[in-house]
C-alpha cells in the first residue's frame, strides 16, 4: 500500500483540535532540540527570535514554537506567529525525510505559507539545505511504501 497520499479521517482532525497546545508541542520541541544538540538542525541567525506555527491539517494540530538564540522553545497558540506553515501529516513527513522538498510541496499547493514571506523562504532554504541522517531517509522510503508487494 502506497501511503504517500494518505490523509487521516476527519474525525481524527476533530479529536486533534482538543489536544492541549503544551501536549501537542512537546514531541516537536523534543525532536527539534535533539536534532539541534546533535548538530543536525542548526538554526541560522535569521531565525533567532522568530515565532512559527506548524498546522498539521489532517490531525487538527497547531504546533507553535520560537527560536531563542538557536534553541527551540514552545509558544502559546494565542501568540500570532511570524510565519505559519500548513500541510497534512504525510507531506510534513515527506519534507522531514527528504522525500519531497518545500518548493515541490508549495507549487503542488500541498504546503501553505502565511505571514512573513521572507522568513518563510529562509525557513524553506534552511530545511532544504539541512542534511538528514541516512536512517531518516531510509525510514521515509520504507514508511511511504509500507506493504507494497504484499
Amino acid at each position: 500500500m502506497d501511503l504517500s497520499n494518505f490523509r487521516f479521517p476527519e474525525r481524527i482532525k476533530t479529536l486533534g483540535s482538543y489536544v492541549p497546545v503544551q501536549l501537542a508541542n512537546a514531541p516537536l520541541i523534543l525532536i527539534l532540540e535533539l536534532a539541534r544538540r546533535r548538530a543536525l538542525l542548526v538554526a541560522p541567525e535569521s531565525l533567532y527570535d522568530k515565532s512559527f506555527r506548524i498546522k498539521i491539517e489532517d490531525l487538527g494540530l497547531s504546533l507553535c514554537f520560537y527560536c531563542d538564540q538557536g534553541k527551540f522553545k514552545p509558544l502559546s497558540s494565542l501568540h500570532q506567529p511570524d510565519v505559519s506553515l500548513s500541510a497534512c501529516a504525510m507531506d510534513f513527513l515527506k519534507l522531514a525525510t527528504g522525500q519531497e522538498d518545500a518548493d515541490t510541496l508549495f507549487f503542488r499547493r500541498r504546503l501553505k505559507m502565511e505571514g512573513d514571506t521572507e522568513l518563510g523562504i529562509a525557513v524553506k532554504y534552511w530545511l532544504d539545505a539541512s542534511e538528514r541522517p541516512a536512517w531518516l531517509a531510509r525510514f521515509g522510503q520504507r514508511f511511504m511504501h509500507a506493504g507494497e508487494g504484499v
